[in-house]
């Protein structure tokens, strides 16, 4: 029975140390085998506690796989998703494509214009229309006053 505990608590290190203290044979033997058996416990120790940490940082390494993995499937998951939107409802007009077809327009509605401007209005309706230069008419001999309004598009504008 006592060798039973014996071999639980001290194992193949009480082997060790005895073998230790044969080999070197020092004057004190009993209290090398003391220091030995407390060296042997320090390194023991260190020994678990750097088992412990590599069995933590191997499951953080894990744990750090897993959530880039998900991390990937979320991403190709909205990859997908965008391109169904895509699909369900064609991209909306840029601002480049947006601005020439305003010019367009606006180039296309001014012949319209003056010539809404040449032809005559109906009894009891203004002649002016709005946001076009008008001629105002005088009692002074006729004076075409030219009005040279820019617009937007023909504004150079530099940058400061």
């Amino acid at each position: 029975m006592e060798t039973e505990y014996l071999k639980r608590c001290f194992g193949n290190c009480l082997a060790q140390a005895l073998a230790e203290v044969a080999k070197v044979q020092p004057s004190d033997p009993i209290e090398y085998l003391a220091h030995w058996l407390y060296h042997y416990k320090k390194t023991a120790m260190a020994k678990e506690k750097d088992r412990q940490e590599k069995i933590q940082l191997q499951e953080e390494y894990e744990n750090c796989l897993k959530e880039t993995r998900v991390t990937e499937m979320l991403m190709q998951e909205e990859c997908e998703i965008q391109q169904k939107c895509e699909k369900c409802h064609p991209p909306l007009i840029s601002v480049a494509s947006s601005t020439k077809k305003t010019v367009f327009m606006q180039e296309n509605t001014k012949p319209l214009e003056k010539e809404a401007l040449k032809q005559e209005s109906l009894p009891g309706t203004s002649s002016m229309i709005p946001g076009m230069p008008q001629q105002i008419p005088s009692s002074e001999p006729s004076v075409q006053v030219d009005w040279n309004i820019e617009t937007p598009q023909d504004i150079n504008y530099q940058a400061f």
